[in-house]
């Protein structure tokens, strides 16, 4: 301490002790606030989790999701799945064998939001891995959704369409077991660069009629399901399908083990396409399958995360397209006659799709996919989500919307 000439503590001396305490008092503040805005954010957090936003929050965790029997009124329903567990999962709404809606590839720790517009009646919803439980989802009937049933169009005009659908899943279908015949034959021979050559249009003819095999959800899970889904990933004794023998050709760089897999790929494609035949599909619901199916190429499917192993995930992309393309233009009359302009916009929106990805053509099929760049992967995503976005547009457009 500093003093006068008269002995007294001199003025000079109380700044430095003010500029503390006022220096301390602006952290009190920070930390204050920040303890504010954390608390204020995590209480939104919740309130956006709550029901007062209109979702159903459906919590997944390792062994089971929470709750497990939901009900619901018919109609739009918009349902937020968040995922406690450790891996990726997806969340279905079955009626039956058949998936209603899904979201694929929902991340540990992280959320998706589903909208669905059900039906009344009593459906099942997938609880992540596939040994896991299934809940039970009650859809009660409303005025509304009972005076649209008696407002549903007369069907007649739909008959063409999904008859000439059925045969194009006929024929594709059968292209799909002689795809996996020649896999298996090239498996069974052993020449893994056979087996790596014929696995990529063995995918392709998959992707062709992935929009109405993925409704079936126990065939496409036999069929299609990735490592995610299963307890031990990759070493699970119940990890088959296309995905099995992608990991052994492209991660192991081995036919070892695949003649027993491929075989019984062939027997559950057998089995899906007697299944594809035998299973009526609604009016509705040809739109609905492709808009599913866009949709998961936008928000999962372009980062690469279907492909994993091979990294022929465009050659999957541009297969999807062209059996989107067939169902659009199997609606393609109706559609002249009810709303040219939304018909127009969907045919804008399937060639950017398909301008992108020809950017990805090369001689002997694709590029890459761990090559293409992340902008790239971007614009494919947009693409596919616009594309979704319109198609959307087919069932109001239709008088089907509402159903």
């Amino acid at each position: 301490m500093t003093t006068s000439p008269q002995g007294l503590p001199s003025q000079k001396a109380k700044p430095p002790r003010v500029l503390r305490l006022a220096v301390a008092g602006s952290v009190i503040l920070m930390v204050a606030a920040g303890g504010l805005f954390y608390y204020a954010s995590q209480s939104a957090q919740k309130k956006r989790l709550a029901n007062n936003s209109g979702e159903t929050v459906v919590t997944i965790h390792a062994k089971n999701c929470e709750p497990n029997a939901i009900t619901v009124a018919a109609g739009k329903n918009a349902f937020r799945i968040v995922n406690r567990s450790e891996r990726a999962v997806e969340w279905e709404i079955l009626d039956g064998v058949l998936v209603i809606e899904e979201r694929e590839n929902i991340a540990p720790g992280l959320s998706q939001l589903i909208n669905a517009n059900l039906l009344p009646g009593d459906y099942a919803i997938t609880c992540g891995l596939l040994s896991n439980p299934r809940g039970t989802l009650h859809v009660t009937p409303t005025a509304e959704s009972d005076a649209a049933a008696k407002a549903r169009p007369s069907m007649v005009a739909f008959i063409g369409p999904l008859s000439e659908y059925r045969v194009y899943l006929s024929t594709q279908s059968s292209a799909l077991l002689r795809a996996v015949g020649d896999l298996q034959q090239a498996i069974q021979s052993g020449d893994l660069k056979a087996a790596q050559e014929a696995y990529v249009p063995a995918r392709a003819a998959y992707q062709r009629i992935a929009p109405a095999a993925q409704r079936l959800a126990e065939l496409d899970n036999a069929v299609n399901a990735r490592a995610d889904y299963y307890e031990k990933r990759e070493q699970d004794p119940g990890f088959s399908g296309f995905h099995r023998i992608e990991f052994g050709l492209f991660q192991q760089h081995s036919v070892d083990a695949l003649a027993p897999v491929v075989e019984r790929l062939q027997t559950d494609i057998t089995s899906l396409k007697q299944a594809l035949l035998a299973n009526s599909i609604a009016p509705e619901q040809l739109a609905s399958m492709i808009v599913r199916t866009m949709r998961s190429l936008a928000d999962v499917r372009s980062n690469g995360e279907e492909e994993r192993y091979s990294h022929v995930d465009a050659s999957g992309f541009a297969a999807n397209l062209e059996g989107t393309r067939k169902v659009i233009d199997l609606l393609r009359p109706l559609l002249a006659k009810t709303s040219g302009e939304l018909l127009k916009k969907i045919d804008a929106a399937t060639t950017a799709l398909d301008d992108q990805l020809l950017l990805l053509k090369t001689s002997n099929g694709y590029t890459s996919y761990d090559q293409v760049t992340n902008e790239q992967r971007k614009q494919i995503a947009d693409k596919a989500k616009a594309l979704a976005d319109v198609l959307d547009g087919i069932d109001p457009a239709l008088g089907l919307s509402g159903l």
